[in-house]
């Protein structure tokens, strides 16, 4: 009763007209921001910190919480309409959104996107305000051994799965992991060819941008001439019952991976997205269409990110720790007010704690309102002539890889890696891999050094807590599962984790 008499307390704060307003400027803010390649939630919100100074600590924090959530959906447009992602959790909306949108049904895959972020969003804020102590205290509980092994699964579960060759999608793997190790590492630097601006390790924004929208980019180029020029067709602007009924159960999926991610200090959306578009895979009635667009391939991923969205506030609320950029640059903002989040904010600052809470129900409602009428005006985008739409591409890929870290030096890693993209295209390796190798290649290194610090070097320290036994335990059922498939049915062979299936010449398999 006390959570429900706070919460409607924040409501009432949250919903006097000022406020009101600055939580529909955030939304819009975030959305437009968003749709942006590179320009996401964080780079607005730190953007808009000096502007803020002058607002009431509880008006600022209402207009940051609505440019987290906007930015969050902006980043599946640019992902579903152009294979651009907006940010990195986006990356995994553009594999299934984007096919769906080449086959004329991108104001269909716009629409799930957007009732999928408010279903995940307002659970995500629901759980975030009923059971936020309980899901930090099992947070804290998890050590360097448990989050190592649940990357390695992710890394494993995702791979495996993706294309038509493990080979490649693994030799993909393997290429990101190589790229993750570009930095300062235990206070080396490695593979920085003497670049001080390789310090600091290369920005998954500028990858991701560089691969999905210069390597798509260059690769529709490269077939402009081959390819009759026509417009995509938009399709109905309404999702059919089919829709429907394929994407209601993906959404809470989505959700019940996506909250307890967010909420783990070293979760964060992207993981929760990879394992919601693997669980949809397996899952699917239509497995068949996975890699050509499948509309649970969109409807999970993205309810996994916008759960996270409201899972990682809670650490950032009850403990400090942000757990992505955003949620830092929000922490930095608090500290700015001379607010100190952790374990006493409820009690020292509950009415600015319960109106955020309350204004991201708002910004969420707001979020439904304002982009679910304008998916099939965003679809119209792909009835541009292909050169103009992907000249804009460009454009705007330049621009947000440039904006990132304000370097010039992020344009020549834009080119490298946008070729980079291009030949991954050509010779058939699926991106997926490679971007969550660069994601997740630095943090698991970090979660593998510190639990093998806790076991002076030991690697039975990897084993040392119950989840990640049975983390493991998942991993070598993935592993071995092809082998009992081929020894159960020896006369339908299956395919070997490491050998490739047969393809047609140098035909692109499931790119991503």
């Amino acid at each position: 009763m006390d959570v429900w008499s706070s919460l409607m307390d924040g409501f009432a704060t949250a919903l006097t007209p000022m406020n009101f307003l600055y939580a529909v400027i955030g939304v819009i803010l975030g959305t437009a921001v968003g749709v942006l390649p590179g320009l996401g939630p964080a780079m607005t919100v730190a953007l808009l910190l000096p502007v803020t100074y002058a607002l009431e600590p509880t008006s600022a924090f209402i207009m940051f919480a609505g440019i987290y959530y906007g930015g969050m959906y902006g980043g599946s447009t640019t992902s579903i309409l152009l294979n651009t992602p907006g940010e990195s959790s986006s990356v995994i909306t553009a594999i299934e959104g984007n096919k769906m949108a080449k086959a004329g049904r991108a104001a269909q895959a716009l629409a799930t996107a957007a009732i999928g972020s408010f279903v995940a969003g307002t659970i995500g804020t629901a759980l975030l305000a009923l059971f936020a102590p309980i899901v930090v205290e099992f947070a804290v509980s998890l050590g360097a051994p448990s989050y190592f092994a649940i990357m390695v699964l992710a890394l494993l579960a995702v791979t495996a799965v993706l294309g038509s060759s493990r080979l490649r999608g693994f030799s993909a793997l393997g290429l990101g992991l190589a790229i993750g190790l570009v930095g300062m590492g235990s206070g080396q630097a490695r593979l920085t060819f003497g670049q001080p601006l390789l310090a600091d390790g290369l920005d998954i924004v500028v990858i991701a941008v560089a691969v999905f929208a210069v390597g798509e980019a260059l690769w529709v180029a490269a077939h402009l001439r081959r390819t009759p020029l026509h417009a995509i067709p938009v399709g109905r602007p309404w999702m059919g019952k089919s829709d429907w009924k394929r994407s209601w159960k993906p959404w809470l999926r989505g959700t019940a991976f996506g909250f307890p991610f967010g909420a783990l200090p070293a979760g964060g959306a992207e993981i929760p997205t990879f394992l919601s578009y693997v669980t949809e895979k397996r899952l699917s009635k239509h497995p068949e269409e996975f890699g050509k667009g499948a509309i649970e391939g969109v409807a999970g991923p993205e309810a996994a990110n916008n759960a996270a969205a409201a899972g990682t506030l809670t650490p950032m609320l009850a403990l400090g720790l942000p757990t992505n950029a955003t949620a830092a640059v929000m922490l930095a903002a608090f500290t700015s007010y001379g607010i100190q989040p952790g374990p006493q904010l409820f009690a020292s600052q509950g009415p600015l704690v319960w109106a955020l809470i309350a204004s991201l129900f708002i910004g969420n409602f707001l979020l439904l309102l304002i982009n679910l009428p304008l998916a099939p005006m965003w679809a119209k985008l792909l009835q541009l002539p292909r050169p103009y739409l992907y000249a804009g591409i460009l454009f705007f890929a330049t621009l947000g890889a440039y904006s990132v870290n304000l370097q010039a030096f992020d344009l020549l890693l834009l080119l490298i890696f946008g070729a980079m993209g291009f030949m991954m295209r050509r010779f058939g390796l699926p991106v997926l891999p490679l971007i969550l190798g660069v994601i997740l290649g630095p943090r698991l290194e970090d979660q593998l050094r510190k639990a093998l610090q806790l076991s002076s070097g030991d690697p039975a320290g990897l084993l040392s807590e119950p989840i990640a036994v049975v983390v493991y335990i998942i991993v070598v059922i993935i592993l071995a599962f092809p082998l009992l498939l081929k020894l159960i049915r020896p006369n339908r062979p299956a395919t070997s984790l490491l050998a490739p299936n047969a393809t047609r010449g140098n035909e692109p398999t499931d790119v991503g």
